[in-house]
């Protein structure tokens, strides 16, 4: 409720006396008990650390209350001596009807304009008649809210006078303050789509929110259900007893966002609407027209006459006009013109020259449409085409003065004296609010235009778009200003009615457009152009349709970066068959003659996108998400505390529950799809109304540690919610919702247990625990009736065997577990086991669950796969791939269609299983090494299964491929010649093999420890190889020779072979003990020790001469080293995380190093002086961040581009420091990246283990 002017400003005026001297804890008592403060707004102010910050804290709360805690807190003033205080409030004091001394007209009325200002109520209008016999009618209406919450209907005709009435219905101030004390807030509807709808509920919420303290205030809503509830949570607690006025409803869908249990009034043609809504209803109807004193009335204000001086004729008028508020207004204003023509509009009418297009026009009554034709007809001939023009206008739309200056192709300011004309005649509406003026039109006078050109609406929309096509003839506008908006918007649109097919392929299927409205309007706009005009797209090429929708769809989040991506990159890659890379490459093509920089992607045929859909829900790890029942929503939970439901066709969000105080650790739907449970690490099980986003349910005592899973049965037959936890005894537990405490706790567990799961047919429990057993117990009686021990199923029987969860197969005969590596399934009659499914021995099972409707079995794992096998044929049927992290939850829909997957990667896929097919790709892991040769390209690298892979990078054909290895692969280098291969394992293991061959030519024993690093020198003679076991060894390969380097005290993650010594014998050697070491490799001889750095050498290089090395190390420093003397010249300080890599340019005058923070800086060799910050200037979050850590840098030959790796790739000019391209992989952190001689061809793999060859395109 609004606080009056006066009273407002003497509070401002005041303050700082106020805070000077009162003592809030006394004051507060009064206020209190006066019912003007609550007990938590006194406890906030208490809690303030001084006696100065708790009247400050007050003050401020009082600047955001109404007149009544004004005049209370004046109270408390006297009642608390401090009458000098109190006198300086008093002239000020609210004027109130309550109040006898001081109940004025005046004060009242100032009252009743605070509260209607303050919830937008409008003003009336200029020429205003009233309508008492209405106006009583709709406040005893309103008066039956006093109470309680409802809906008041009023309905008529349009241009009935609905608004006004609602407006001066409200406009009294006993009806405020014994009905609606919380305020009155005004909000116009219209034809809304839900982006719009949504926009003017923000605008709503943010109202209400200014006049509550900071706390409260919160990010706008992002969606329609979470803008509901955030208006039931005002309207409900912060704004009790409001009116809620919506204007000008159409549809009954805009209505339930506001079925929030408050009081509404709202104005409509449709008296209908409410029936889609629930509470109590009431109806006012508004006659068509005004009796004749009130039309004669309006006729008199707006000619500024008396009434008994009009001429005959304007009675006539009414008469004729049937007293239609809307026709006399219309007619008002053309006389207030011109008002000699009164016989001229009478004979309009009377003639009836301009009836009726049809019986069937929407607006039921002959005098507005004959109204508004006389309105058109007063205008000159050549304006009467140019308002036509206006027919093609979308509804609700406003435009600026130069979109029509291009459509009649006059000057602006022509056309805007021309608009001016149209508005002064009530047949053009101006917002006055925004620069530039946008004009619209009334959708009454839309729709008569329409109806009246329907025969030409094409030739129209034809005429706008070759008046486009004419101005913008070298291009479209890219200013992005209101005119910009309104082509790059609508264009589209008027093609699509003129029926310009051609005209509408040529655009849509066009990547420029394509990059301009993406960038303007976003790809949201682009993908919904391409759904809404998909039938005509499709009878050009449905193919190329599909094309250019999914590349939009694929890549959305990179269109929504600021700075805007090159969208040519992007498309470039799409498949090489798809019209959008053929577009995308002979643009680049283009472009790189004139120095622009453009990657192909030469092998993405290899790679497969199964998902569906990836929805980002969380702000965090996804722990658990499900399917509703019937497949439509689904539910996610994880780190962020909220538990959010979603659409499962397009990921739409439905709603937001902050749901507890810690993470939820699972979700579950009920059978019938009204309720979600939810567990959490708090130790409390909650169960939510999911329509009304309602708690009906907190289990807080019974659970001691962090409750791990809950499920309810799978019928409401008889609705039952199973959790378990961490607790040691009471882990499992059975809940009837209509009871404070559990119905049955199940014993037999004496460790955590992880997982329940109802077996189909709601007889059995499975239990899993970190016992290593699972339990199936009796529903009914919650006996324990089987103990499967699937701890002894292992060989290491003496090791912990933790069984993560268990599924039932449709027919409830089997159960399948899942523990450490495998999958068990289990009859369960019999408790044998039938069948186990081994598989990746380097990552864990993390969950398993088998399909409702066939034979498969979905699994995830913490390598960050999910993999779907055929449980009959145990058979792998693909490796879903695309998470970026461990997989912790998986689950096929009800109908056996889709399966979802949830991450710590914070995103949620959807997989169509029937797309899923045996030939999914190897997943590569990223330590590799590249042979670049003339036009051929080798990459070798361990895959997914431990094998090493040697490929013909641009084929993608396997060279060779090693049996899988015991031991996990950490590293592997080629040689030239001989043409060989070596890799390193983790149990110090050394195999070198011939290629392409695979003849194993010898195996290297020596290292205890994990081979970090292996290289072979220029002659391919001598192997050298690192290790955590902190020593280097240099091998003659051929012949097992062995010389050990040692002397580091922790791992060598690396070495470089000095190239300036003459037969490349010394080597250089670093590692995280802070050193860095100097070896003669012939003869084992440690030449040097230096201690480098404080904290751990991340990378090293030797420049291209030899004459200089760098070290970079966690300690956030880079150093510059001469070989000659081992002397340390420089030490670059700057960066402000630790710094990982570095390179030298090729003419060694530059060093570039990166760091942690996604920071690239360049350096001056020769006197250590910073160069320039990389991506420093204009920087955004994306772009300054680099996906991450920057692992590897290379310079081109001539030193003036720099290419560097992180969470993506990016191409930077070294003296300016601007990024030029930027390419981003479907994973993420990139280690390095293999470079070829003439900086042409670049080799990377991702963390998802797919393989890049991108080729620059020249």
């Amino acid at each position: 409720m609004a606080l009056e002017e006066g009273a407002r400003s003497c509070l401002l005026r005041c303050r700082h006396r106020l805070e000077e001297d009162i003592k809030p804890p006394y004051l507060m008592d009064h206020m209190i008990s006066d019912g003007v403060m609550t007990v938590d707004e006194e406890e906030r102010i208490t809690t303030q650390p001084t006696r100065k910050d708790q009247a400050v804290s007050l003050v401020e709360l009082l600047l955001m209350k109404d007149n009544r805690a004004y005049i209370s807190f004046y109270n408390a003033l006297i009642k608390e001596k401090y009458e000098d205080l109190a006198i300086l409030l008093f002239p000020n004091l609210p004027r109130t009807l309550t109040d006898g001394q001081k109940n004025t007209s005046d004060g009242s009325l100032s009252y009743v304009q605070a509260v209607l200002s303050e919830g937008g109520v409008p003003q009336r209008p200029v020429v205003f008649v009233s309508r008492p016999e209405l106006l009583n009618r709709v406040r005893e209406k309103l008066y039956r809210l006093q109470k309680d919450p409802g809906w008041i209907t009023v309905f008529g005709m349009a241009g009935s006078g609905k608004s006004v009435l609602a407006a001066e219905a409200v406009r009294d101030h006993r009806l405020i303050e014994d009905c609606f004390p919380g305020g009155i807030h005004w909000l116009s509807i219209g034809q809304v789509e839900k982006p719009d709808l949504l926009v003017k509920i923000q605008s709503l919420c943010f109202r209400l929110e200014q006049n509550l303290d900071s706390q409260s205030l919160s990010r706008p809503p992002n969606s329609l259900d979470e803008a509901k509830e955030r208006l039931r949570f005002l309207m409900l607690r912060k704004y009790p007893r409001t009116l809620l006025i919506l204007d000008d409803i159409w549809d009954s869908t805009v209505l339930k966002a506001f079925d929030i249990q408050c009081r509404l009034l709202l104005t409509t043609r449709n008296r209908s609407l409410t029936d889609s809504v629930s509470g109590a209803k009431y109806e006012v109807e508004v006659e068509s027209g005004l009796d004749e004193s009130k039309g004669l009335e309006i006729l008199a204000l707006y000619t500024k006459a008396k009434v008994q001086g009009l001429p005959e004729e304007a009675r006539s008028i009414v008469r004729e006009c049937k007293g239609s508020p809307l026709v006399v207004s219309l007619i008002g204003a053309l006389l207030k013109e011109k008002p000699n023509r009164w016989r001229y509009y009478l004979c309009q009418l009377q003639q009836k020259q301009f009836k009726r297009i049809r019986k069937s026009s929407s607006y039921d009554y002959d005098a507005l449409d004959q109204a508004m034709a006389a309105s058109i007809e007063v205008l000159p001939d050549e304006h009467q085409d140019l308002y036509k023009d206006l027919t093609v206008i979308e509804k609700d739309v406003k435009i600026p003065a130069k979109v029509l200056s291009v459509l009649w192709d006059l000057e602006q300011e022509e056309v805007e004296d021309i608009l001016e004309e149209f508005v002064n005649k009530s047949l053009l509406f101006v917002d006055n609010n925004s620069k530039p003026y946008l004009y619209y039109l009334h959708d009454l006078q839309l729709d008569f235009l329409v109806e009246q050109n329907r025969t030409q609406l094409e030739d129209l929309h034809t005429k706008v778009v070759r008046q486009y096509q004419q101005h913008y003839r070298y291009g479209p506008p890219t200013s992005g200003d209101e005119e910009c908006l309104y082509w790059i918007r609508f264009l589209t649109y008027h093609m699509a009615k003129a029926n310009l097919s051609q005209e509408l392929y040529s655009l849509m299927f066009s990547l420029d457009w394509v990059s301009i409205k993406a960038q303007i309007m976003g790809p949201a706009h682009l993908i919904n152009d391409y759904v809404e005009f998909g039938p005509i797209l499709d009878k050009e090429n449905s193919e190329v349709r599909s094309q250019f929708q999914e590349f939009l769809s694929l890549n959305g989040h990179q269109l929504e970066q600021r700075p805007f991506p090159d969208v040519v990159q992007l498309a470039l890659s799409q498949p090489h068959t798809s019209e959008v890379y053929r577009q995308a490459l002979q643009q680049a093509q283009d472009r790189a003659r004139s120095g622009k920089l453009y990657f192909d992607w030469l092998n993405k045929s290899s790679v497969e996108s199964l998902s569906r859909l990836v929805i980002h829900p969380h702000q965090g790890a996804v722990y658990s998400a499900c399917f509703s029942h019937d497949g439509t929503r689904i539910a996610s939970c994880g780190t962020s505390k909220t538990v959010k439901v979603f659409r499962s066709t397009s990921g739409e969000k439905l709603i937001e529950i902050p749901a507890h105080d810690d993470e939820v650790l699972c979700c579950a739907f009920s059978p019938d799809g009204h309720l979600i449970a939810t567990c959490s690490s708090d130790r409390k099980v909650k169960v939510w109304n999911v329509e009304r986003v309602k708690l009906l349910r907190v289990f807080e005592e019974e659970h001691q540690e962090q409750v791990n899973h809950c499920q309810f049965t799978n019928t409401t037959r008889r609705l039952l919610l199973a959790t378990c936890s961490n607790d040691k005894f009471l882990n499992v537990k059975v809940w009837n919702l209509n009871r404070p405490s559990s119905q049955n706790t199940m014993f037999g567990h004496f460790e955590p247990v992880s997982h329940c799961c109802f077996s189909p047919d709601d007889k059995y429990l499975s239990t899993s625990s970190n016992d290593g057993t699972v339990k199936l117990f009796e529903v009914s009686s919650a006996n324990e009736w089987k103990t499967i021990n699937v701890r002894s199923m292992f060989a290491e029987n003496d090791e912990e065997v933790l069984v993560k969860c268990s599924t039932w197969t449709t027919d409830s005969k089997r159960i399948i577990c899942a523990a450490r590596n495998a999958v068990l399934v289990f009859d369960v009659e019999t408790s044998d086991m039938l069948l186990e499914i081994r598989t990746n021995r380097l990552s864990m099972v993390q969950y398993c669950h088998a399909c409702p409707t066939s034979n498969l079995l979905a699994i995830a794992f913490s390598n960050y796969a999910v993999e779907l096998w055929d449980l009959e044929a145990n058979k792998k049927m693909a490796d879903c791939s695309g998470h970026l992290s461990w997989v912790q939850r998986v689950q096929f829909s009800p109908d056996g269609s889709q399966l979802l997957s949830c991450s710590y990667d914070q995103t949620i896929r959807l997989w169509e299983t029937k797309k899923v097919h045996t030939s999914s790709a190897i997943r590569l892991k990223r330590d590799s090494d590249v042979l670049f040769s003339d036009e051929e390209i080798i990459v070798s690298a361990a895959d997914n299964c431990n094998r090493l892979q040697v490929r013909d990078g641009r084929t993608g054909t396997v060279l060779f491929q090693s049996e899988e290895k015991s031991s996990r692969i950490r590293c592997t280098c080629l040689c030239r010649q001989p043409p060989a291969v070596v890799l390193g394992q983790e149990d110090g293991t050394v195999q070198v093999f011939e290629v392409p061959s695979g003849k194993p030519l010898v195996t290297l024993l020596g290292h205890t420890k994990t081979v970090l690093h292996c290289q072979f020198s220029q002659n391919g003679q001598t192997l050298i190889t690192s290790s955590e076991d902190t020593t280097i060894r240099v091998w003659k390969w051929q012949s097992g020779e062995c010389k050990v380097l040692q002397g580091h005290k922790e791992q060598v993650r690396c070495f470089s072979l000095l190239p300036n010594s003459p037969t490349s014998t010394r080597l250089l050697s670093w590692s995280f003990d802070g050193t860095v070491k100097v070896w003669d490799i012939e003869s084992g001889e440690k030449l040097q020790d230096i201690e480098a750095h404080n904290g751990a050498i991340l990378s090293c290089h030797v420049s291209p001469d030899g004459c200089f090395f760098a070290t970079t190390s966690a300690d956030k420093t880079a150093k510059l080293w001469l070989c000659e003397s081992w002397q340390c010249l420089q030490t670059l300080r700057g960066h402000q995380g630790c710094v990982r890599s570095c390179r030298f340019s090729w003419d060694r005058r530059c060093l570039a190093t990166g760091d942690d923070n996604g920071e690239i800086r360049v350096w001056s060799v020769k006197d250590g002086s910073l160069l320039k910050i990389c991506s420093r200037d204009g920087k955004d979050g994306m772009d300054s961040l680099h996906g991450g850590w920057v692992t590897d840098l290379h310079f081109s030959p001539d030193n003036s581009l720099l290419v560097s790796t992180g969470g993506y790739i990016k191409w930077w000019d070294v003296e300016k420091g601007e990024a030029l391209q930027t390419f981003y992989p479907t994973g993420s952190s990139l280690k390095s990246i293999h470079v070829s001689s003439n900086f042409s061809t670049f080799v990377t793999i991702d963390s998802i283990g797919i393989l890049y060859i991108l080729q620059r395109v020249m």
